[in-house]
């Protein structure tokens, strides 16, 4: 068993183990630079001195980090890593990726029930929406399986693994590599099972194999060797899934045996095709597909091929002898029937013999992904010990005292258990379990954030009830004045504010609106303006108007309350506006007399003042002085 190192590049700690495969295991980690829980796949270290292991797990490196869509398991960054063996050190390539908490499609699928339509249609249009995206990025993917495909507990799907993902540019994509199958036998298109050239139209085909399986709850072919299977795929004709799965409406049969197609240009020629044809199925709608009366099971070879002896002296048994071709009957019509020449007997006795070598091979590198079993050890019981205020290093001491394993499991908020020490362990502290087993610790990431609530506008219980359900503690709650927006009792601050992270315990301080306001100074105020002021905080106003000639009209001159009184709202404010005086007679001018307008002639006649001579009267006479005449 590898001896992996806690750490990897100083910067990932390594968890649990979560999965093994042909070529890696996968275990969850902790990022500990950007504090997130991630997956990292290494290689096995039997595979590390191969060649062509090392370039295919470097190649899926480039390939899934090449891609970035909802559907595809994203790679976040890789590297190497020196790890102790059995046979001495060795230099392990490993990949960072997306942690997918969740379930593959294999473990939906293993106690051989179908998976309702809908269910289905969901998973393999993901599927498809991932390859419309690669295929448009010039990667094959050449292995779908439902081994590869990850479901999350909110529907989502992830496709995983491009461990054999090719570049479209890469005219050498076949089947083989080094004299090694590529591929899954349930899920080979036949090109690959005939060692072809690849194309996206491959990855298709596998992809129907899957709705298949999902519909049905079985692969297209099965057999009792991958020769068997492979041979299916090259030559025989699937049932539709109508037959086996009574509610499939006609149309999912279409779309599924049109996907399924042994001639590629007759499958769709791109991943939104399909999907698109499968969607509008499940709808009800029109489908491209032809109508399934043209696939019909053709009847089983009838001559034996020989068994294939192996240098190792395994013998693999005929793919034909192992096929019994024995169908259920279906809807009828003709499928091409191909004329059987006995001078083409020996080329068929090529193939199948190439196709028996390859699938044995196959099956050695793929098929067999759990380890040997190993005989059954000596069980010894121990306890887990008390790991209460340790932090990881001597919790992982503790553990490896008794002979157990850490496992670093999420990390836990705690108000009172200092940040990275011990919060609980799975099995529990006491428990009895065996010697080398894993106890999953969690430790505490210290008090946990929360957002202020806000409050404004609430009065004051209803301010503490939802501050405490925050996990808050509620403070001090202060009357202020000048809030006449706010009804008294209501709350118009917070201290913290609102929306602040703050760490949960922490104690908010309020500020309660009293319900009174404190008079501004309205002297030599516009009225227009005091009134508009008085308005704002919520006071009545009644106006008197006096005349003055000492201010400038429709000016505040006067009000009852001093600047700076706290008053209610709603207060009745007088104020004293001055109003221009009435004009008044200035007792040192005449009262001017009407005059002639010169130019106006009077109709009235008027007195002459100057004497007319023909009317001059005779001067009065003088009457003597009364000294006269004495």
């Amino acid at each position: 068993m590898d001896q992996l190192p806690r750490m990897l590049a100083d910067r990932y700690e390594v968890g649990r183990l979560i999965g093994r495969g042909g070529m890696a295991q996968v275990y969850i980690a902790y990022d500990t630079r950007l504090s997130r829980t991630v997956a990292i796949k290494i290689l096995r270290s039997d595979m590390a001195t191969d060649d062509t292991f090392l370039a295919r797990f470097r190649r899926e490196a480039q390939s899934s980090a090449a891609l970035n869509h909802p559907s595809i398991v994203a790679v976040y960054d890789t590297g190497e890593e020196e790890v102790e063996t059995g046979t001495g050190k060795v230099t392990l390539p490993f990949i960072v990726m997306e942690y997918v908490n969740g379930q593959t499609v294999r473990d939906l699928l293993a106690d051989g029930d179908p998976i309702p339509i809908d269910e289905a249609a969901h998973v393999a249009a993901g599927v498809l929406s991932a390859l419309e995206y690669s295929h448009r990025e010039g990667i094959i993917h050449r292995d779908i399986k439902p081994g590869n495909i990850m479901l999350t507990p909110d529907g989502s799907v992830k496709v995983m693994d491009f461990g054999i993902a090719r570049a479209l540019s890469d005219h050498h994509s076949t089947v083989t590599q080094t004299n090694t199958v590529v591929g899954t036998a349930q899920y080979l298109s036949p090109e690959q099972a005939r060692g072809e050239v690849v194309d996206i139209r491959s990855d298709l085909y596998s992809a129907g194999c899957l709705l298949y399986e999902m519909l049905v709850g079985k692969p297209p072919f099965t057999g009792d060797s991958a020769v068997a299977v492979a041979y299916q795929h090259v030559s025989e004709v699937p049932t539709p899934p109508s037959t086996v799965t009574a509610d499939i409406p006609d149309s999912i049969d279409r779309v599924v045996l049109k996907a399924l197609a042994k001639n590629r240009d007759d499958r769709y020629q791109t991943a939104a095709a399909f999907r698109s044809d499968l969607l509008s199925a499940v709808r009800g709608q029109a489908v491209t597909a032809p109508a399934t009366t043209a696939y019909v099971a053709p009847a089983p070879m009838a001559t034996p091929i020989a068994t294939t002896v192996f240098p190792t002296g395994q013998s693999v048994p005929s793919a034909v002898s192992a096929h019994t071709g024995n169908y259920p009957p279906y809807q009828t019509g003709q499928f091409p029937a191909q004329e059987k020449k006995s001078s083409n007997g020996w080329l068929w006795a090529i193939i199948v013999i190439l196709l028996a070598v390859l699938g044995f091979v196959a099956w050695q590198v793929f098929g067999n992904d759990d380890p040997p079993e190993e005989p059954t050890p000596t069980i010894t019981m121990v306890d887990v010990p008390n790991l209460e205020g340790l932090d990881q290093t001597e919790a992982r001491t503790t553990l490896e005292d008794h002979n157990l394993e850490l496992v670093i499991g999420e990390p836990v908020e705690s108000d009172d258990v200092e940040e990275g020490l011990f919060v609980s362990s799975n099995p529990e502290i006491g428990t009895s379990v065996e010697e080398g087993s894993t106890v999953t610790v969690s430790f505490s990431s210290g008090v946990g954030e929360v957002t202020v609530p806000d409050v404004t506008g609430l009065n004051v219980d209803s301010a503490r009830n939802l501050i405490e359900a925050e996990g808050l503690v509620w403070g001090t709650s202060d009357s202020v004045d000048n809030f006449p927006e706010y009804d008294e009792g209501e709350v118009v601050s917070s201290d913290p504010a609102a929306d602040q992270q703050v760490p949960r315990g922490t104690q908010v301080n309020v500020q309660v609106s009293s319900g009174r306001v404190s008079i501004p100074n309205l002297l030599n105020m516009n009225i227009d303006i005091a009134t508009a002021e008085l308005d704002n905080l919520k006071l009545s106003y009644r106006i008197e108007y006096e005349e003055t000639a000492e201010a400038e009209p429709d000016t505040v001159i006067a009000q009852d309350y001093r600047e700076g009184s706290i008053v209610d709202t709603g207060t009745q404010i007088t104020i004293t506006v001055a109003e221009e005086p009435p004009a008044t007679e200035d007792p040192t001018t005449e009262d001017p007399t009407p005059t002639e307008d010169p130019t106006t002639e009077d109709p009235t006649p008027t007195e002459d003042p100057t004497p007319d001579p023909t009317t001059e009267e005779p001067p009065p006479t003088e009457e003597p002085s009364p000294t006269e005449g004495e």
